[in-house]
């Protein structure tokens, strides 16, 4: 039968009655967890039927009182939850049905405020979801700020050789403008060691590094890039910097350098997923004479 266990039921039925802000489902434990106005509460689960089965009986329960939809997570929503087009009247139930598909939905929509950013975070803490919601002003500038900014300098270490995480991590944090001067710091000295650190400060803030900065980092990333986002992230900040910044140093050079972007590499990329010393071959030809541009305004 399609209908939860009595037990659960009633439990389910005690815990809905109070001041609910999020409900998250640990399948593998068989507990629910629910998020409360003060505190938190947890009840465990007692699957009458195949636990697979179940957990869609319960969200289904869950998401008729939060939304009035016992089918479940609405498909429209789903189609929507990665195009940030979910608004504010739904924002908050959403975090009710213990559906991570909606948990994302919350994460990516424009409505997002500072508190419902909080509910979100305490019903999943993950880096993707740190580095959307930071990228909301009213998060960025609210309480959870400080709080998704130092979980995610606390963990860029751990992405070790995930280039692309590393650069759009740093590119946020850049971004939101809530790195303290010191973890400003102590990430663009990683760069020493991982120059994909230093990709996302060519990009985000280029006005922010001296002239010497910016140069030494992109002779630097493009003398021993890992990856072909690295390279191309690279290249289109190099062609906007100097289309833009002034004409002091070597001009015909910085003319040079106005026009690299990524365009330069599309067509051997298009030919090749190659990665680390071989793609560094291939690219050879393009970027030795942006690197000796480079070198004369060292």
């Amino acid at each position: 039968m399609d209908e939860l266990s009595p037990e659960d039921q009633f439990r389910l039925n005690v815990l809905l009655a109070q001041d609910i802000k999020a409900i998250r489902i640990d399948e593998p434990n068989l507990t629910l967890h629910a998020l409360l106005g003060e505190g938190e509460a947890s009840m465990p689960l007692h699957p009458n039927c195949r636990p697979d089965k179940y957990f869609r009986i319960l969200r289904e329960h869950l998401s008729g009182h939060a939304l009035g939809s016992p089918g479940g997570y609405p498909v429209y929503l789903s189609r929507w939850t990665r195009h940030g087009q979910v608004e504010s009247d739904n924002l908050g139930h959403l975090l009710l049905i213990g559906e991570p598909e909606a948990v994302i939905a919350v994460v990516h929509s424009p409505a997002l405020t500072d508190t419902i950013a909080g509910y979100a975070w305490w019903t999943m803490p993950t880096i993707e979801n740190a580095r959307l919601m930071l990228m909301r002003e009213a998060v960025a500038k609210g309480r959870m700020g400080a709080i998704l900014t130092e979980f995610l300098v606390e963990h860029l270490p751990f992405l070790q050789e995930e280039h692309l995480a590393i650069m759009d991590t740093v590119a946020v944090l850049l971004y939101a403008g809530t790195l303290s001067p010191d973890q400003r710091e102590a990430t663009w000295r990683r760069g020493k060691r991982q120059n994909s650190y230093y990709v996302a400060f060519l990009e985000m803030c280029p006005d922010g590094l001296t002239e010497q900065q910016f140069v030494e980092a992109c002779i630097d990333i493009l003398n021993r890039p890992e990856t072909q986002e690295v390279v191309t992230r690279t290249l289109d900040a190099i062609g906007r910097h100097f289309s833009t910044s002034g004409q002091e140093g070597n001009v015909d050079a910085r003319t040079r350098l106005a026009q690299v972007s990524s365009t330069l590499t599309n067509p051997i990329f298009a030919r090749s997923t190659a990665i680390g010393s071989l793609m560094r071959r291939k690219i050879e030809p393009v970027t030795s004479p942006i690197l000796a541009d480079l070198a004369l305004l060292k």
